[in-house]
């Protein structure tokens, strides 16, 4: 089986070997300080006793899971703590196509490229349903693209690239989907604390035997080095899982699994609004360039990226290395994320000099 290296790697090796300055744009790493609580409870971690420093429970710590569980409105036993998202969906993913109730896996246009590369390693078939202009997925498209083989419907809110938020009602019609299609409603909310228009709504909202829901605590604390997610499941799906996660990764970090705990338990709500609000004004300062520019661009309602349309240039790998090289900002090609938005780029809002990068930009399409 072949597997294509992601974009995302090829961008960034290429911007680092650019011979000037560029403004990195590519991923989603954010810039900003994680939780004070955070960084105190690795720092407590460090004086603990030997035996804190070798293998955790495989399904997480009893005490993480239960915190979690508390906050989702769940049993802990559905909570598996995983490697970030990447294991979380993974797992779900590998769990829907293991039921042998068909191969097909539902994505949308655009899509977050991993969904279909851990497609293709799972052994399952893409298919995709494209969303509107805005973003939007329209669950009535979902359900005349679902048939017997579908297996896994796999969803992002907030969304990467777009932005959009879906609506409640289109979380609880792609629960319904999955329920009259005997498939799994797979929901990536990592996104979730970075919901910008205040309608984030979690398919956790509705009951059923047929969603996983999937998250982590990378971007809400901005910790994507640190790899703690997890991922709920249905009761009847879940031992499955945790046998899974445990011949794949045995467990999860012991350390991080114990300052993210401290950080959930101490961190107040202001940390969380002050990081969208600096979401708010780079959207602002970016957008407005954009549009002195003269692109078409998006507004996103929760996650951090942009996309963005300027005539004649179409979203391909090798526009944006002339990017990197010509105006010393690196993006995203459209292309990455599919059919759909292929005329686009995408960039990440998680650099401090959005403002410089804007300016390169305008005068560089000027």
């Amino acid at each position: 089986m072949n597997y294509e290296t992601p974009l995302f790697f090829r961008v960034m090796e290429y911007a680092d070997a650019a011979d000037r300055d560029v403004v990195d744009m590519v991923s989603g790493n954010p810039d900003w300080e994680p939780p004070e609580a955070l960084r105190e409870g690795l720092r407590e971690y460090a004086d603990l006793e030997p035996d804190r420093f070798q293998y955790p429970p495989s399904e997480g710590l009893l005490e993480l899971r239960e915190e979690i569980a508390a906050r989702r409105g769940v049993d802990a036993e559905q909570v598996v703590v995983t490697n970030g998202t990447g294991e979380a969906n993974y797992l779900a993913m590998a769990r829907a196509l293991e039921r042998d109730r068909g191969d097909e896996v539902l994505l949308t246009d655009p899509v977050y490229p991993y969904y279909p590369g851990k497609t293709t390693m799972l052994r399952g078939r893409q298919s995709y349903v494209e969303t509107d202009e805005s973003g939007q997925l329209d669950p009535e498209a979902v359900r005349a693209a679902a048939s017997a083989e579908t297996a896994a419907i796999v969803v992002n809110t907030p969304n990467n690239p777009t932005g959009t938020v879906y609506a409640a009602e289109t979380m609880r019609e792609l629960v319904a989907i999955a329920e009259e299609y005997d498939a799994i409603l797979i929901s990536d909310e990592v996104y979730d604390h970075y919901d910008l228009s205040g309608r984030f709504a979690s398919a956790l909202e509705t009951e059923s035997a047929h969603r996983v829901v999937t998250n982590a605590f990378s971007k809400s604390m901005a910790i994507t080095g640190v790899r703690v997610g997890y991922a709920i499941f249905p009761s009847e799906l879940v031992d499955a899982a945790k046998s899974r996660h445990m011949l794949v990764n045995v467990a999860t970090t012991r350390p991080g699994q114990y300052a993210v705990l401290k950080a959930l338990r101490e961190t107040p709500p202001e940390y969380h609004e002050r990081n969208r609000q600096r979401l708010r004004e780079r959207v602002a300062t970016f957008t407005d360039a954009l549009e002195a520019a003269g692109a078409e661009y998006t507004t996103p309602s929760g996650s951090f990226y942009v996309m963005a349309r300027f005539d004649g240039y179409p979203g391909t790998l090798e526009n944006v290395e002339r990017l990197i090289d010509e105006a010393g900002v690196a993006g995203m090609p459209g292309e990455a994320f599919g059919d759909s938005r292929a005329d686009w780029l995408r960039f990440a809002l998680v650099t401090p000099r959005v403002e410089e990068a804007a300016e390169r930009l305008a005068a560089f399409f000027d």
